[in-house]
């Protein structure tokens, strides 16, 4: 669909064309309508479908089209990180470029007085966007600084990353502070019980739309190793020694694990930095600085940065814990072969974990190739899910097959455009 196949105002579609965005994506020609229309709206998205022009452009439109006064907070936009907050923030600038009235200020954690300061200031200058990490705007909420009370949007992006972040109790805060006649929207790249909990409990009737995960880029080489929990360390260690790491992330499931499992790969020789939601803001900036510039090759790290980084030459990526979910699988291992260069990805599956795995080579329809455990760490444990299956069916007596798992004018300054895929 055509950008100008929408209701969007002649001011975003100028910038648009600016910017040579003609076509929407899936997720904007869904939910660009339902924001348009006033609806109350979650999404469930993958990142880099499009996503915030999903929702900035609509607000945008709307903000310069009808009666909001511009010397108030209109519309609060959440972000988990400061990174995703200035990538909004940016995007913002553009879209909104024939919008000058239209303002925003980014919010975010860090040590730094003068910014905080200069938030402070955007807030008295009046700012008709905010668009801050929770806890920075709960900070701000609570010295008085910032009033909510004319907010006529609210809008969580990456919200399962928030909850997953601890800010569950920090986003109903913040929402306990915001009229009740407003319009909330949620984008999520996944759809646990807890979001549904909270959209439950701060959406109205909104309109649902989930796209279907997109499977592992084809230039992804994925492999599992099925091992016991105590092999896996070893298994890492064998397999730098074998090929000297660079460029690699290792996703574990704990922040405990990546602390330990930094230390064990650093006693060994190898380069090693470690990202956690222990880590000060200043600390995790440090670390992916180094990351980036190649001062470190192997980055553990939790979930926090699964949908975070934006590092295009990722050559491998290792799950050393079995994600919980296929959406989650996809989220990390997508962090390697992008920019249409290849990549690799290792998962180590225990015992523990082999229900987990299964779910996620259903999803994919295809069985991962097996990598060996090193025969000086011993022998491996079975792949036996389907057996258990079939020991479950005995006993419960059960032969039945189970389901599974169970048009508007052109702008004034249209011209002619090249056609190509608009961004997120």
């Amino acid at each position: 669909m055509d950008f100008y196949d929408l209701d969007l105002s002649d001011d975003v579609l100028d910038a648009l064309d600016d910017m040579n965005f003609t076509t929407t994506t899936p997720i904007q020609e869904k939910a660009i309508p339902a924001i348009l229309e006033g609806r109350d709206l979650i999404a469930v998205a993958q990142t880099g479908t499009g996503k915030t022009a999903a929702y900035l452009l609509p607000i945008l439109s709307m903000l310069g089209e009808k009666d909001y006064d511009k010397k108030n907070i209109n519309c609060i936009i959440m972000s988990p990180t400061r990174e995703l907050a200035q990538q909004i923030d940016q995007a913002m600038q553009g879209f909104a470029y024939y919008l000058p009235d239209v303002s925003s200020v980014a919010v975010y954690g860090g040590n730094d007085g003068i910014r905080y300061a200069q938030e402070k200031r955007g807030f008295e200058n009046g700012a008709s966007i905010i668009i801050a990490t929770p806890g920075r705007l709960i900070s701000h909420i609570s010295l008085g600084n910032v009033d909510l009370s004319k907010v006529s949007f609210f809008i969580l992006d990456e919200a399962d990353r928030m909850l997953d972040m601890g800010f569950s109790e920090d986003i109903m805060q913040i929402e306990r502070n915001l009229p009740r006649n407003r319009q909330t929207i949620m984008f999520s790249a996944t759809m646990p019980d807890k979001i549904s909990q909270l959209a439950k409990t701060i959406l109205t009737n909104p309109v649902e739309i989930k796209l279907a995960v997109s499977k592992p880029a084809d230039k992804i080489r994925q492999r599992a190793c099925i091992c016991y929990e105590a092999q896996k360390i070893g298994i890492l260690k064998h397999l730098f020694k074998k090929q000297q790491p660079k460029r690699v992330i290792i996703f574990a499931g704990s922040k405990i694990k990546v602390k330990d499992l930094a230390i064990s790969l650093k006693r060994s020789g190898f380069n090693v930095g470690a990202m956690h939601s222990d880590l000060e803001q200043s600390e995790r900036d440090e670390v992916m600085f180094q990351f980036k510039s190649q001062q470190v090759d192997i980055l553990v790290a939790t979930d926090i940065v699964a949908r975070g980084i934006d590092i295009d030459d990722i050559q491998l990526v290792i799950n050393f814990d079995v994600p919980h979910d296929a959406e989650d699988y996809v989220h990390r291992i997508g962090r390697t072969a992008r920019a249409g260069a290849d990549g690799q990805a290792l998962t180590l599956v225990s015992e523990k974990d082999q229900p987990e795995f299964h779910k996620i080579e259903h999803f994919l329809g295809k069985e991962i190739e097996r990598l060996q455990v090193p025969a000086e760490l011993g022998e491996a444990p079975e792949y036996n899910v389907g057996r258990r299956r079939a020991d479950a069916k005995h006993k419960s007596g059960n032969g039945k097959k189970g389901n599974g798992n169970n048009k508007r004018k052109k702008p004034r300054r249209y011209q002619h455009r090249k056609k190509s895929e608009s961004g997120e």
